[in-house]
C-alpha cells in the first residue's frame, strides 16, 4: 500500500463471539499505525463490547428496523466519515453493498463470495474448512495494510473493558445473593444462540453437582434459559441468575470469576478476553469445530466427543447424541487440577 493509512472502519455487524475475536486487530492496527483513526461498525446490541475500547474512536450502529438493514441511513452514515480503508471481516451482500456506495477507496474482503466484485482487495480464504482459528482468519485480513505482525494464544491482545456501573451493580447483586466475594466463582452457561451442537443438560447437571461442595457455582443465560439452568441446579448452593443481567453486566460478572463453563457461544470468547480460565464442549463438525471456535486463549480446556466419526455433520452428531460420549468425570478431573493451581 503506498500511501499510510489515516481512517479505517472495520465491519463486524455478526454476533457476540465473532466481535470479541475481531477486536485484536484495532490495537494492532494502532500498533503499526499510531496516529489512524480505528472505527467499528456493529449492531446495536453488541456496541457495548467497543464502547469503551482503548483502541476504537468511533463506534458506528448499523441502521436497522425490525432487522431490516436500512441502506441509504447505512450510506450517508459511513460517507459522512471519508474513511479511506474498510474490511469486513463479516460479509454480506447487503453490508457490503453499503460500503461499495459510500464511495471508500480500499475495501477489504473476501474473494470467493459471488458479490466479492464488491471488494477491491481480495483475501482468498476459505473459513468453511476450519484451517485455522477464526481470530487468525481475521488478522489475515489485516495483510492488505501491511501489517504482518504475528498473532497468538499467548499474546493475543483483546483491550476489553469493564463496565464499572455494571460492575457495581453486579456487586451489589452478589452481596444480595449472599455469596462470599473471598471465595473463587465459577461461571456456568448451559445453553448457546444455537449456532452450535450443545453439552446434554444432564452432563452439565453431572458437572454442576460435582463441584459445588467446594466453589461458589452461578448459572447464567437469557430469560429464555432461566427453565433450563433450573434443571441443573444441584443445589440450594447454586444459584441460577439466567435473565437478570444484561450484556455489560454478565461482562462485569465474568470479571469477578475464576472460571467459565460452557458450549460454544460468544461469552466464553468474553471470558477468554478478559483472561479467564475457560472450559468449552465442542462438536467435531467442521464448521463448529474447536480448532476454528475454541476459545483464542492459552487458559483453556476444551471437549469434543470422543466417537470416532468422519466428516461430522449436525444431523449425524444429533443422531448419535456424540457430545454425550464427553467424560464429565475426566472433565471434572481436569478442572480441579486447574483450580487448585490458582
Amino acid at each position: 500500500m503506498s500511501i499510510e493509512p489515516k481512517n479505517i472502519l472495520i465491519v463486524r455487524t455478526d454476533r457476540i463471539g465473532d466481535l470479541i475475536l475481531t477486536l485484536p486487530l484495532a490495537g494492532l492496527i494502532k500498533k503499526q499505525y499510531p496516529d489512524c483513526k480505528v472505527s467499528f461498525l456493529v449492531r446495536d446490541y453488541t456496541k457495548n463490547i467497543v464502547s469503551n475500547h482503548p483502541h476504537i474512536d468511533e463506534v458506528l450502529v448499523l441502521k436497522e428496523i425490525n432487522g431490516n438493514v436500512i441502506l441509504s441511513d447505512n450510506i450517508n452514515l459511513i460517507k459522512q466519515r471519508n474513511f479511506d480503508n474498510c474490511i469486513v471481516v463479516y460479509p454480506r451482500f447487503q453490508i457490503s453493498l453499503i460500503i461499495f456506495l459510500s464511495g471508500i477507496k480500499n475495501r477489504i474482503g473476501t474473494g470467493y463470495r459471488w458479490y466479492s466484485f464488491l471488494f477491491n482487495k481480495k483475501v482468498y480464504e476459505h473459513r468453511k474448512n476450519a484451517e485455522r482459528h477464526e481470530l487468525e482468519y481475521n488478522f489475515n485480513l489485516l495483510e492488505k495494510l501491511e501489517i504482518k505482525n504475528s498473532v497468538a494464544e499467548s499474546n493475543v491482545a483483546y483491550d476489553l473493558k469493564v463496565d464499572e456501573s455494571s460492575l457495581k451493580n453486579v456487586t451489589k447483586i452478589l452481596v444480595d445473593e449472599k455469596l462470599d466475594l473471598q471465595k473463587p466463582l465459577i461461571i456456568v452457561h448451559p445453553g448457546s444462540g444455537g449456532s452450535s451442537v450443545d453439552l446434554p443438560i444432564n452432563k452439565f447437571a453431572e458437572l454442576v453437582s460435582k463441584l459445588d461442595d467446594d466453589y461458589q457455582i452461578i448459572l447464567t443465560g437469557s430469560k429464555n434459559e432461566i427453565e433450563l439452568c433450573e434443571k441443573i441446579k444441584s443445589s440450594g448452593k447454586v444459584k441460577n441468575m439466567a435473565g437478570r443481567f444484561n450484556l455489560d453486566e454478565l461482562t462485569a460478572l465474568i470479571s469477578k470469576s475464576v472460571m467459565f463453563i460452557s458450549n460454544s457461544t460468544g461469552p466464553i470468547h468474553i471470558a477468554a478476553a478478559l483472561g479467564k480460565y475457560t472450559v468449552g464442549f465442542y462438536p467435531k463438525i467442521v464448521s463448529c469445530s474447536k480448532e476454528r471456535w475454541g476459545p483464542y486463549t492459552n487458559k483453556k480446556l476444551v471437549y469434543e466427543p470422543q466417537i470416532d466419526c468422519k466428516n461430522c455433520t449436525r444431523e449425524q452428531c444429533e443422531k448419535l447424541n456424540c457430545m454425550d460420549s464427553i467424560d464429565m468425570t475426566k472433565v471434572y478431573s481436569d478442572i480441579k487440577n486447574v483450580l487448585n493451581k490458582l
